[in-house]
């Protein structure tokens, strides 16, 4: 969920900018690849934790979400500055820390009758598909359609941001999301997310030169990341229905 800041980011600089980096997305592909094989180690990861030590799986996934929130901001910033030497690890770390903190609603995913490994699967497979028509899609919108969507597209993240906070910070006292009001969250979470990576072909060539790959790279990373967990929230709460 934060790829907030991105969007607004972009948005700032692609209202004043022609297409400056028509390469960007290609050769970012590369470095979007790596991290997902990267979180695919992390989750593996806390799965394996999970399994061999319950109990120390939840203070390490507390560490886990504040250090890579801090690492977010920190590689985010080098990225953008253009230290590609110390951006990569910065966001090789990053990567390895969502999939441990993704490994808990795998774990979930796993143990939910009708979900399993065919919904990840599922939810994987989800995102492949959405890649192929944003990018068809966001690559020939018109500047003023582009622009829109994009604007109301960072609205309903910033939104969806505070709502999924809200959950969180209930659930650390006990209380839990009814299952029709999760439902309804991760479906609004699949569409903005499917959305934004139809903002992502249209607004990144506009934001970074071709030779800025890696926040690039970071912005495409989140959104498909971000698609992933959602498909997989609305399948278990699908099947997790009374």
């Amino acid at each position: 969920m934060s790829n907030s800041s991105n969007f607004r980011d972009a948005f700032r600089e692609a209202k004043t900018q022609v297409l400056v980096g028509p390469n960007v997305i290609a050769n970012a592909l590369p470095y979007v690849g790596g991290g997902l094989v990267l979180t695919a180690l992390g989750t593996y990861g806390g799965l394996s934790i999970i399994r061999a030590n319950p109990g120390l799986f939840f203070p390490t996934f507390i560490g886990a979400v504040i250090l890579e929130l801090i690492l977010f901001f920190v590689a985010q910033n080098v990225a953008e500055k253009g230290n590609k030497g110390l951006a990569l690890p910065l966001l090789a770390t990053y990567s390895l820390l969502s999939g441990y903190t993704l490994s808990g609603l795998v774990f979930m995913a796993l143990r939910t009758q009708g979900v399993g490994i065919q919904g990840i699967g599922i939810a994987a497979l989800g995102c492949g598909v959405t890649f192929i028509a944003a990018r068809q899609i966001g690559s020939n919108l018109s500047d003023s359609d582009g622009m829109a969507l994009t604007k109301t597209i960072q609205l309903g993240v910033i939104a969806l941001l505070v709502v999924c906070l809200a959950q969180f910070l209930f659930s650390m006292f006990g209380f839990y999301t009814p299952n029709w009001l999760e439902i309804a969250i991760s479906g609004l979470g699949v569409f903005l997310f499917v959305g934004a990576s139809v903002v992502d072909f249209y607004i990144l060539p506009r934001t970074y030169r071709n030779d800025q790959y890696l926040p690039a790279a970071l912005s495409m990373y989140l959104t498909y990341i971000n698609l992933f967990v959602f498909i997989l929230r609305l399948l278990i709460a699908l099947n997790g229905r009374d």
